[in-house]
């Protein structure tokens, strides 16, 4: 997986990941003000996050200080105490407390987290300095799938049945106790890691015992397993779309509805493509962004970036779930607004109160996939990258395993292979090109034994290489 130490310095600078040298720029992650404003914002991000580079890039256009907490130290840090601090993500009372003297020692305005693992942190050391972020029980309800369809309901929203099970419960007992179709996820994890549909008891006792495995092979980085509890809910069947958004004050502001044009039925709910605009009905879309406002209202979330996923059937609009950060992996990079702004730049606008500029898209539509593996091995070649990266209308291929690392597919895995941008004169197009690009890639995945003696019959493409961009950024 793409780390954040690919594009974060060894003094606290940023490392350039268009270049294969990695060059260093050191004026950024510091406590320097490049302005007359001064201001600057504190980023949580996870050392193994895909989201580290767009926001420290972004940081860079608009020639933002900012300083980075994560759970790793870097080996030159202390040359630049203000630009990077050591925090542990599962300690919140303690790194929330090591944020408020970082404050006192080395100020900042706002704290952004890239992702999923910092939102609690940053809404604890948020509210523990008096800056603007969501309210901590908000937070709390969004990450936990169970809560978000506890506070859904309470709504008034439309909801499946859901129940919730302990690991330790008997699968064949609980098997009898819920309806099918139904769909088995964890509470917390995200990329679709974990969630199985069972259509019968037989099916269920599966996809529950193989959850189980799952969870207890995941922990933190104390020994503690990520959790112990499942979810179960009914199946809903209809199309997936997605909503990103930022919040100011409570008040919606939508980024693009983005269609998933893949039919996402199970066993396993692997997502590919994401395109926008929303190619639904008018009417359609104001019952999507209705709903996410309803979402938002229903979790008590205020500010900052928000990514919801509902599907819509002939009954209406189901919300799925509702995160308080920006879309994942690197998806982000298939939205670019105004003169060709990058969303998180919008994100780190936000956060410091600024004006966010233009919020139109830059192009008339544009689409990411991301590239599903499919199947377990070690990924031994990667072929036609070149010849994808002529498909008109693509506009980057960026591959994020190197050849020579172990792959693994939905439900125990969690990464893709890379992903496909595309723009394009309408959402079709968009669509299309990413399909095209896609066939024209091979991914030679063997067994571990056959992929020691595999000679490659041309050149394999490294993460580097194939990170090379083709077209506007």
């Amino acid at each position: 997986m793409a780390g954040a130490w690919e594009t974060l310095g060894a003094a606290g600078g940023i490392l350039s990941q268009d270049s294969a040298d990695h060059t260093y720029e050191n004026d950024r992650v510091t406590n320097t003000p490049p302005d007359s404003s001064g201001r600057r914002i504190l980023l949580l991000m996870a050392s193994q996050t895909y989201r580290a580079g767009a926001f420290l890039e972004a940081a860079t256009r608009l020639n933002m200080p900012v300083a980075v907490g994560s759970e790793q130290d870097q080996p030159l840090s202390h040359l630049n105490p203000a630009g990077h601090l050591v925090v542990d993500f599962h300690d919140l009372e303690g790194a929330t407390d090591k944020i408020v003297q970082f404050a006192q020692d080395y100020p900042f305005d706002a704290i952004v987290s890239t992702d999923d693992d910092g939102v609690v942190l940053a809404a604890m050391a948020s509210d523990a300095l008096g800056m603007p972020h969501n309210p901590l029980v908000a937070v709390l309800s969004a990450r936990d799938k169970y809560q978000t369809r506890q506070a859904l309901t309470a709504a008034g929203m439309r909801s499946p049945e859901y129940q919730r099970f302990s690991v330790d419960d008997d699968p064949q007992e609980a098997a009898a106790r819920v309806s099918y179709p139904c769909v088995v996820k964890p509470l917390a994890l995200a990329a679709s890691r974990g969630v199985m549909r069972a259509d019968n008891p037989e099916q269920f006792v599966v996809a529950f015992e193989r959850l189980v495995s799952i969870l207890s092979g995941i922990e933190h980085g104390d020994g503690t397993p990520v959790g112990d509890q499942i979810l179960v809910e009914g199946f809903i069947p209809g199309d997936e779309v997605a909503v990103e958004g930022l919040l100011v004050a409570g008040d919606l502001k939508v980024l693009a509805i983005f269609d998933k044009p893949d039919p996402l039925d199970g066993p396993f709910f692997e997502e590919t493509i994401y395109v926008t605009p929303s190619r639904h009905p008018t009417e359609v879309q104001d019952e999507i962004v209705d709903a996410t406002r309803q979402a938002i209202a229903a979790l008590g979330l205020t500010e900052g970036p928000i990514h919801a996923e509902m599907r819509v059937n002939e009954h209406g609009v189901w919300i799925l779930e509702l995160a308080p950060r920006s879309i994942g992996g690197y998806c982000s990079r298939a939205l670019r607004f105004g003169a060709d702004a990058a969303l998180e730049e919008l994100i780190l606008q936000q956060a410091l109160g600024r004006p966010l500029g233009s919020t139109e898209p830059a192009s008339p539509a544009s689409g990411v996939m991301m590239i599903p593996i499919p199947e377990a091995g070690i990924l031994c070649e990667v072929r036609g990258v070149e010849t994808a990266r002529e498909v008109p209308g693509i506009d980057e291929i960026r591959l994020t395993l190197p050849v020579g690392q172990a792959v693994v597919p939905l439900p125990e895995g969690s990464q893709y292979l890379g992903f496909i941008f595309s723009r394009a004169e309408n959402p079709e197009r968009a669509e299309a090109a990413l399909r095209r690009a896609h066939q024209l890639l091979t991914f030679v995945i063997l067994p571990p034994d056959e992929a020691e003696t595999h000679q490659p019959g041309r050149m394999a493409v490294d993460v580097l290489e194939a990170s090379k961009h083709n077209g506007p950024n």
